[in-house]
């Protein structure tokens, strides 16, 4: 008989210590270093002493500003473990919106990497309240040699409905808002993800993506751990040497977001022979444009499973079958894990094809904005669905595809227009690498179109050559009327475009 899902993170990590304690969970690419899941048990009791420590109690928030590695994940889970609310801080942070998070997070303690400490007692410095710093050595061994703290007797489990992840959004408009999830909103996706991706024991997953980050935290560090599976976790990505940690570890799957697969796609490809045991490649984050869809499979020879989800769900709540004749490109997907429908304007369901705002129900959604009950009263309809601020629609089979926000849907002469239609339009010229699409005033359409373009390196295409090809592949009136050719685009921690960033001229 199987045992009843885990409803909190101490759950799983004790079933697994206990089915399978000799077993790798994670392998840090630089120091060959692993853990073991009887030895995550152990640390996770060991970090939750070390915090009780230096001031912490249970329930208290503990912040971390530290980059990836063995020890960023075993105080991660040691903080869990012992009911303390994690608050991962975005190292991509301007230092006001680092101070803002550290500031409003309530934390009572901050664990930092050597290298941000200063920076971090500087941001603390003007805080009223008192607030411990813990520096924690780069060697993830150190947590298992650190003398002077005994392990305590456990600490009481946490209850399911106890906050275990205080996570800030990017803040692309206004300030960050700390997303409040809880012990079992993280377990119950880590294992919707683990059903939806038929994940085992012999599954490994290449973690490129930084922890701080909703994506690494639930899909590369917990689904495995709900698993029995295991992660690689290099200190960060590098196109040049991910094809090489992913197959010299052994890796059965690759998660990464689209940002990642456009770089990938400008390297050169490995032996097919190397890749044999990677079943998939898993997309997430932000809408995967069709052609580095097609490009990625036919270069690498890896299917993509696209995906989509938000902090606000604990990551995924769409994605593709795990069979390849069954996905559809462009979707992200089918609910997985929770209730999804498209809503108009007055929060009415309408019909399958028809353009409204996503939004979604189930047991991985958030409780709530910490300390922002109004902005948490805007985000739920009155029947408790969650209202994510992404337009798309739904087809028969169940497959949802978003075509973009409703804050940046571009509104000319009356008519609405998906940013991502014109994405797409210019990355299917050759000389296009990247592109993104905004909404510009004008005085006769309310709104014109502008497009910022990143070009292949060598490539050269004229402004005139691009605004041809708009014309013959979206028609003149959906053809951008200015054309700002750029060598980046701004994104968010995830990867995710930036859009409204792009009104502000550069410089």
């Amino acid at each position: 008989m199987n045992a009843p899902p885990s409803t909190t993170v101490r759950e799983l990590i004790e079933q697994q210590a206990l089915a399978r304690p000799q077993a790798m969970f994670a392998l840090a690419t630089e120091t060959n270093q692993a853990i073991s899941f009887g030895q995550l048990a152990r640390s996770c009791r060991h970090v939750a002493a070390l915090l009780r420590a230096h001031g912490a109690r249970p329930g208290d928030t503990v912040s971390l500003v530290m980059p990836n590695g063995l020890l960023t994940l075993q105080l991660l889970l040691g903080a869990m473990h012992g009911g303390f609310t994690v608050n991962p801080v975005n190292l991509l942070s301007q230092p006001e919106q680092m101070r803002h998070v550290l500031v409003h997070s309530d934390c009572s303690l901050v664990c930092v990497a050597p290298e941000w400490e200063q920076r971090v007692r500087e941001l603390l410095a003007p805080v009223e309240r008192p607030v411990a710093v813990m520096v924690c050595p780069p060697n993830a061994g150190a947590l298992s040699t650190a003398g002077r703290i005994h392990d305590e007797d456990d600490l009481p489990p946490p209850a399911p409905d106890a906050i275990a992840l205080l996570m800030y959004t990017s803040g692309t408009t206004g300030v960050p808002k700390g997303v409040m999830l809880t012990q079992a909103n993280l377990t119950a996706n880590a294992q919707a993800i683990g059903a939806e991706h038929a994940l085992d024991h012999q599954d490994r997953v290449l973690a490129v993506l930084p922890l701080y980050h909703i994506n690494a935290f639930v899909v590369t560090m917990l689904a495995p751990l709900a698993t029995g599976s295991s992660l690689v976790l290099p200190p960060k990505f590098s196109a040049g040497r991910f094809w090489a940690q992913a197959c010299t570890t052994g890796c059965t799957w690759i998660n990464v977001v689209p940002t990642m697969i456009s770089y990938l796609l400008e390297g050169a490809a490995p032996e097919r022979e190397q890749t044999l045991r990677i079943r998939f490649c898993r997309s997430a984050s932000a809408a995967l444009p069709p052609e580095h869809h097609r490009a990625f499979e036919d270069k690498f020879g890896i299917g993509i499973i696209e995906t989509m989800g938000l902090t606000e769900t604990a990551a995924p709540s769409f994605s593709n079958p795990l069979d390849a004749a069954r996905r559809k490109h462009g979707a992200v997907g089918r609910a997985s894990g929770c209730e999804a429908r498209i809503v108009d304007a007055s929060l009415s369901p309408i019909p399958i094809g028809a353009t409204g705002e996503l939004v979604i129900r189930g047991p991985n959604v958030m409780r709530g904005y910490y300390k922002n009950p109004e902005a948490t009263r805007a985000s739920f309809t009155p029947d408790g669905w969650l209202r994510t601020g992404d337009l798309g629609h739904v087809d028969a089979d169940g497959f949802f595809f978003v075509t973009g926000r409703i804050k940046e849907l571009i509104i000319k002469g009356g008519e609405n227009i998906a940013p991502r239609e014109i994405d797409e339009a210019l990355l299917a010229h050759p000389s296009v690498l990247e592109a993104a699409a905004v909404g510009i005033p004008d005085k006769h359409y309310g709104q014109e179109i502008m497009a910022c373009v990143v070009l292949r390196e060598g490539s050269l295409c004229s402004e005139d050559e691009l605004r041809a090809f708009c014309i013959e592949h979206l028609g003149p009136f959906k053809t951008p009327k200015v054309l700002r050719f750029v060598g980046e685009l701004p994104r968010g921690p995830s990867g995710k475009v930036q859009r409204l960033k792009l009104l502000t001229p550069p410089g």
